[in-house]
């Protein structure tokens, strides 16, 4: 299986994410987060693959969390409302997403994404 990337493109991290892959002459499949919302299904497919809690899902650093007070909300709310709330807007969803076929990796950390892609 081909890796997915979950990206935004007006996102620095994705960017740097995107060169590395392309640097490194990996192939993937491409998918925008904000057109394409993952869906609470894939949400909790990925939840259980990536082994995280689901606050790692939220992008803190995005407006829409901070305007929706998610902050509070991720401590106190129930998993199946979280994920609700990020199966809504793609742009909630911290990203790149790298989906592989055993594995979800949550942000850019070029020593992880090596380690999984290079093997």
């Amino acid at each position: 299986m081909k890796p997915i990337v979950l990206c935004y493109p007006k996102c620095g991290t994705c960017q740097k994410a995107e060169k590395w892959l392309k640097a490194n002459s990996i192939e993937y499949t491409y998918r925008p987060i904000k057109e394409e919302n993952p869906t609470i299904a894939e949400l909790t497919e990925w939840l259980y693959k990536s082994g995280l809690p689901i606050a790692k899902f939220f992008n803190t650093s995005g407006l829409l969390y901070k305007e929706h007070n998610m902050k509070d909300k991720v401590k106190s709310l129930p998993t199946n409302e979280l994920l609700e709330i990020l199966a809504q807007n793609g742009l909630m969803v911290k990203r790149p997403i790298l989906l592989s076929a055993d594995k979800v990796l949550v942000g850019f950390k070029e020593e992880d994404w090596k380690a999984l892609l290079q093997k």
